[in-house]
């Protein structure tokens, strides 16, 4: 079961991409699942179908916290979490019944390693990420022995599924999903888009949002 479990939608400031669409394009790069992440929000879920599979491709529900120790993934979520805290979101995360994914964990001003103890996942390969980031982030899942996941972070359309998880089975059950994911054995890879490349596209596209607004 191939997934990509962070990309965003036009509900994140930096991005310009259509929820439905953007299903469609996971869809046509033969993904079986993706995470819509999108930032402090989530928006982009009412405007989608519900269940998932019957577009062809499961939806994990999710959001991307902005905290004072960085990003934080919330996956299989209910409903928006509220606080920008990095305890309290975790926490709400788990009230939830939801998994803690530490997302590119090397972008961010604090030690990472001082978080681990709190997540789930960690995410080893981001395709916005430098190569020596991702190599980082794998040495401290294997250190730590936190289950690895990738995300393309994909802000465009042409990003979804530069990166994936490919997991041993198939579920499309939420509980059985979810157990998948946690504990279910997987293979990462994909290709980094260029860092400078990647970051100069979400800075132009916020710049562009702010104007029109």
């Amino acid at each position: 079961m191939k997934m990509d479990l962070h990309i965003h939608s036009k509900h994140s400031h930096d991005s310009g991409s259509d929820p439905r669409k953007v299903l469609k394009v996971a869809r046509r790069k033969e993904l079986d699942a993706i995470a819509l992440t999108d930032h402090n929000t989530m928006a982009a879920y009412e405007h989608l179908p519900h269940p998932s599979r019957t577009i062809g491709i499961v939806l994990v529900r999710g959001m991307e916290v902005a905290t004072e120790c960085g990003d934080v993934i919330g996956l299989f979520l209910t409903e928006e979490v509220q606080s920008r805290q990095f305890r309290t979101v975790v926490d709400e995360i788990r009230d939830q019944g939801g998994l803690v994914v530490l997302p590119h964990p090397c972008r961010r001003s604090c030690d990472p390693r001082g978080l681990l103890h709190t997540v789930d996942l960690i995410e080893v390969i981001n395709a916005r990420s430098r190569d020596g980031e991702n190599a980082e982030a794998w040495k401290m899942s294997r250190e730590f022995r936190i289950p690895p996941v990738t995300g393309s972070d994909a802000h465009t359309y042409f990003e979804i599924g530069r990166v994936v998880t490919e997991f041993d089975g198939y579920a499309d059950d939420p509980d059985d999903l979810k157990t998948l994911i946690a504990d279910g054995p997987r293979w990462c890879s994909g290709k980094c888009m260029p860092y400078l490349l990647s970051h100069g596209i979400t800075f132009v596209t916020a710049k562009m949002k702010r104007m029109v607004k």
